[in-house]
């Protein structure tokens, strides 16, 4: 087993390993509020990618907004997982190598996946490729200010994840993506304390304070490829 397929070894056991105060946290974030991520105005109807799919959760919450969802991931474990919570087409597949064709898809989510490749530049110039002009794309990260937190979880043995961790800087990401020819609508930080107990929805104020994002745990994107 490569470090790059860590998370298809556990697709049956991961459901029961991840903090769900960590996944509401993001599941808030990107589909809740006044100015979600993603809202049904992006998904509903249109063609769209959860890039990364895990075992599903978000993917079940695009299928509820009716998007024409594809999941993709990178072993048939977890596409497994994700059938079995939501009616979706389910695409093995890489990041680095997307197998669709150029502006594929109107909406794109990509939630803490990019940083479990070999190359996040490249993930993220593949998910650019296939966003449709006028589509929207919407990132998450761990920002990598903080990557000394997950070196010392490892070291304490208090993190059961082996995968590959190229987690990427505040700045850099907005470099790639404009890059990418993709416009960045809202960039921000979110999780300002590194431990998933501040993942609670009382802490989740605390992600308002601007001029403290890039300093946060981790970063949000929406960006939109400009029409043609």
């Amino acid at each position: 087993m490569t470090k790059a397929r860590f998370y298809e070894s556990i697709a049956a056991e991961w459901d029961g390993l991840m903090d769900q105060r960590e996944l509401h946290k993001r599941l808030r974030l990107v589909f809740g509020g006044e100015t979600p991520l993603l809202g049904p105005k992006d998904v509903e109807g249109k063609p769209t990618l959860d890039a990364g799919s895990g075992t599903g959760h978000f993917s079940k919450a695009l299928s509820g907004l009716g998007a024409q969802l594809v999941s993709l991931d990178v072993g048939p474990g977890l596409l497994a997982q994700v059938r079995a919570k939501c009616a979706t087409k389910a695409v093995e597949g890489s990041l680095l190598s997307l197998p669709f064709p150029d502006k594929a898809f109107k909406a794109i989510l990509c939630t803490e996946v990019i940083e479990h490749t070999a190359d996040p530049r490249q993930a993220v110039k593949e998910l650019c490729r296939v966003l449709a002009p006028g589509g929207v794309l919407a990132l998450t990260v761990p920002n990598k200010r903080f990557r000394f937190a997950l070196a010392v979880a490892d070291l304490l043995k208090v993190r059961p994840y082996g995968g590959l961790e190229n987690w990427v800087g505040y700045s850099e990401l907005k470099q790639w993506l404009e890059e990418a020819c993709v416009t960045v609508e809202r960039q921000f930080g979110f999780n300002l304390l590194p431990h998933v107990f501040f993942c609670k929805p009382a802490f989740d104020s605390l992600d308002r304070l601007a001029f403290l994002h890039s300093f946060m745990v981790n970063i949000a994107v929406r960006c939109r490829k400009p029409e043609a």
